[in-house]
């Protein structure tokens, strides 16, 4: 089966249900994985149902021979989508760049070609003995960027 296929046939419903697309991905098995992340609030099981029946709907699976799985973008994988960093705007995210360096920050803005981060540090300050936390505010270019994930607190 093929993924613009897909795609296309599938971008107005998810957009009707409030939901936007993260990824498509066919194997050369035809095992698909549609990925999908709602613009507000998380994806429910009837988002997925609802978007696996329309495919099947659409695609014969005789004829195609295709196994589906339709599932949220999920927590523990990297933003892909503009969408998922514009909806993580004003929340804490871990953000790992090139080199290797990692931080949790909050996400002030995002756009295509960059993202601005509030993070704070504990530095030591001049005059002070004692190190300190300090705030600093950051722009990195996308390019920069290897990745972005939910940051998740357990409390």
């Amino acid at each position: 089966m093929d993924r613009q296929q897909l795609t296309e046939a599938v971008l107005p419903l998810l957009e009707e249900m409030g939901c936007f697309l993260v990824d498509v991905m066919v194997s050369a098995g035809n095992d698909i994985e549609i990925a999908i992340e709602r613009y507000e609030g998380t994806v429910q099981m009837e988002d997925c149902v609802r978007i696996d029946q329309f495919i099947h709907e659409r695609f014969s699976q005789d004829e195609e021979d295709y196994s589906l799985t339709v599932t949220s973008a999920g927590l523990d994988r990297p933003f892909k989508v503009l969408e998922q960093f514009r909806k993580a705007v004003g929340s804490k995210v871990t953000v790992s760049l090139k080199g290797g360096r990692r931080m949790v920050a909050e996400l002030l803005e995002a756009d295509a070609d960059h993202i601005r981060i509030a993070w704070s540090a504990r530095e030591a300050v001049e005059g002070k003995k004692k190190k300190e936390m300090v705030a600093h505010e950051e722009d990195f270019a996308m390019a920069e960027v290897t990745g972005v994930v939910p940051y998740i607190e357990f409390e």
